[in-house]
């Protein structure tokens, strides 16, 4: 059974050096990569067909973000990852998933760096707060490694 490195699709800029590393590690350790894009849960019930149209264009956009990264993943991890997306709150998501999939055996997340912090995720585990379910060892890479440095830790 491969393992996978569960890598939290994000619009923040130290998510490349998460899934940079995690695609090494896949490839150093004959795993792959999976990439979870989280959408935001719509609540409006009364604009129910909007809300449908822009979930499907959430979708689409999500589906295309995970291709084009997923080339880049498969590259530099020697293998397809799985593309993965929920819809919801992040830790739900990453609850759900984890449970779904025994495969899964690290969480890899990028910590920010500078004033805004090291994110909500990081955050979150750092403080023990885990992600419910099974355990699950979360991986905090610093945001601004290089790909050397990348290379050399995985």
């Amino acid at each position: 059974m491969p393992r996978k490195f569960l890598v939290v699709v994000d619009d923040s800029p130290e998510f490349e050096a998460a899934l940079r590393y995690a695609s090494r590690r896949a490839r150093s350790t004959g795993g792959r990569v999976a990439l979870l894009r989280i959408i935001p849960g719509q609540t409006d019930e009364h604009w129910a067909g909007v809300r449908e149209e822009i979930q499907r264009q959430q979708r689409a956009e999500a589906e295309e973000l995970l291709n084009r990264l997923g080339e880049e993943a498969a590259t530099r991890s020697g293998a397809q990852p799985v593309f993965l997306i929920e819809q919801g709150d992040p830790h739900a998501a990453i609850r759900k998933v984890c449970a779904d999939d025994a495969e899964i055996k690290i969480l890899v997340l990028a910590a920010g760096t500078g004033s805004r912090g090291p994110g909500p995720l990081v955050s979150v585990a750092v403080k023990g707060g885990g992600f419910g379910g099974r355990k699950l060892p979360v991986t905090i890479v610093p945001g601004e490694l290089t790909d050397a440095e990348i290379e050399d830790l995985a």
